[in-house]
């Protein structure tokens, strides 16, 4: 059996060759495996009922390990990120609610197969109400509370402290570093056939799912960057690759304005000349004396914001999108850089703004309406991981998994005429707000990681051992 190794170095140089049609058909895959994961069809081999539980160590050293792995049906992937954040020995594996496999089932494919028609309803519903008061999504489907089982390593218990995201990364006020690993791909057979660094990789996947709500966006003429590192990089250009004729202005905000300059000077290298086109770019730094006044100015003239930063606390201000003014326009709001229930870029107060679908502020001519909902790539990993919606106390009926949007786009393709409920849909995902909260899943680096390893062996990068 043939096993291709990438490095760090190979990987960057393939996923930099790609051509707009090669990242659209990985974008294409990988949200089919997200339309399986949300069905609750155990048909589907990505469903989430089949993902295998996640486990994390942290070792005497201090160092801990995250093992997330996935499964297509086909294939199944393992990726390994460790990263030293001094925490106390001990070991732990991801908590579940307790439901049956017959209830877990039906909670996520209530909206899907046995009423098309009612699964469109249900998530406009959801998307376009403002003045019914959009719930919609009766999900049964909850967070874990439970306490973690017991586990050593090095002959030490389990840390007491550790959170309910397995240990897996660091605790609050801890120092963050970027994580380091790999993810290991396993044929039919569980042969591996793909071993590939993962340092570029998470956060080109991350932004390929970002893109999926970008790409059906009306207008997205402005965008605004918070963050100047690898998942900032991608977000861009991304979006120039698949959207340049449409984009004129890039705002990059960040704490280093060095940081932002060194960005910069790798955008505006020659090689990237085809794709970079003659957007103009602004880079913002806190250190400026008007930085409020100049972050105002940029959110207000957004239609697309990414938050790309492992920002423990709100990046700007609720009243930058919140107020009368700025709920004239609708927003594509995408928030991926936070990954810990301490941890936010959004503030509690923006999450709770889109729910909020009864307040009498709401009436006001010519403002665009809250949808209900907060979409996110995992309904049970955002209710235990992500501080925006930790701390913003959102409720599993206010959560939608973008698998189950992309559910009813795939629905309605299929219709003979489109009604009322999916045209409402449809205005929402083009000019509505829209929040998007990722905490990313194994199943996206496996999905991913799979095609890459395809198109490297086709461009003949990396190393293949023919007889592993």
């Amino acid at each position: 059996m043939p096993l291709t190794i990438i490095s760090q170095a190979q990987l960057r140089s393939l996923l930099l060759s790609l051509t707009r049609d090669e990242i659209i058909t990985l974008q294409q895959n990988l949200a089919q495996a997200l339309r399986e994961y949300s069905t609750g069809n155990q048909e589907n081999g990505c469903a989430a009922t089949y993902q295998p539980q996640r486990t994390a160590i942290t070792r005497r050293n201090g160092c801990t390990t995250l093992f997330m792995p996935a499964t297509t049906g086909r294939t199944l992937g393992i990726k390994t990120v460790s990263l030293q954040d001094g925490g106390a020995a001990g070991c732990a594996v991801d908590s579940r609610p307790d439901i049956s496999p017959d209830d877990k089932t039906a909670s996520r494919s209530h909206r899907h197969r046995d009423s098309m028609s009612s699964l469109a309803s249900d998530i406009s519903d959801l998307s376009t109400s403002s003045q019914e008061g959009g719930s919609g999504n009766s999900s049964s489907r909850t967070s874990s509370s439970q306490s973690l089982p017991s586990g050593c390593v090095n002959r030490q218990p389990v840390n007491t402290g550790m959170s309910s995201t397995m240990g897996a990364w660091p605790s609050a006020g801890s120092r963050d570093t970027s994580p380091q690993g790999s993810l290991t791909l396993l044929d039919k057979k569980s042969m591996p056939f793909g071993l590939i660094n993962a340092h570029e990789l998470t956060p080109f996947r991350t932004a390929l799912t970002a893109m999926m709500v970008f790409g059906k966006r009306k207008r997205v003429r402005t965008i605004v960057v918070f963050g100047a590192g690898k998942q900032a990089y991608w977000h861009i250009r991304l979006a120039l690759v698949l959207r340049g004729s449409d984009i004129k202005r890039v705002f990059i905000v960040n704490r280093s304005f060095d940081r932002v300059a060194r960005l910069l000077q790798d955008i505006y290298s020659p090689e990237n000349s085809s794709w970079r086109g003659d957007v103009k770019f602004s880079a913002v730094s806190s250190d400026f004396g008007e930085y409020s006044r100049i972050l105002h100015n940029a959110l207000h003239k957004a239609d697309a914001i990414f938050c790309c930063t492992p920002s423990i606390k709100p990046l700007f201000p609720a009243e930058m999108l919140t107020s009368r003014e700025a709920r004239k326009k609708g927003r594509l709001i995408s928030a991926i850089g936070s990954y810990k229930p301490h941890m936010t870029e959004l503030h509690p107060d923006i999450l709770r703004d889109e729910v909020d679908t009864h307040h009498s502020h709401r009436h006001f001519h010519k403002h665009v309406k809250r949808s209900g909902v907060i979409v996110v790539d995992s309904l049970e990993a955002a209710l235990k991981e992500a501080g925006e919606i930790i701390q913003a106390g959102i409720k599993p009926k206010q959560v939608v998994e973008l698998g189950e949007l992309l559910m009813v786009r795939y629905a309605v393709q299929d219709m003979a005429e489109e009604d009322e409920v999916s045209k409402g849909l449809g205005e929402w995902v083009q000019r509505g707000n829209v929040i998007f909260k990722s905490v990313g899943m194994g199943l996206m680096d496996l999905i991913t990681g799979e095609d890459l390893v395809r198109l490297a062996r086709e461009r003949q990068l990396g190393t293949t051992v023919e007889d592993f």
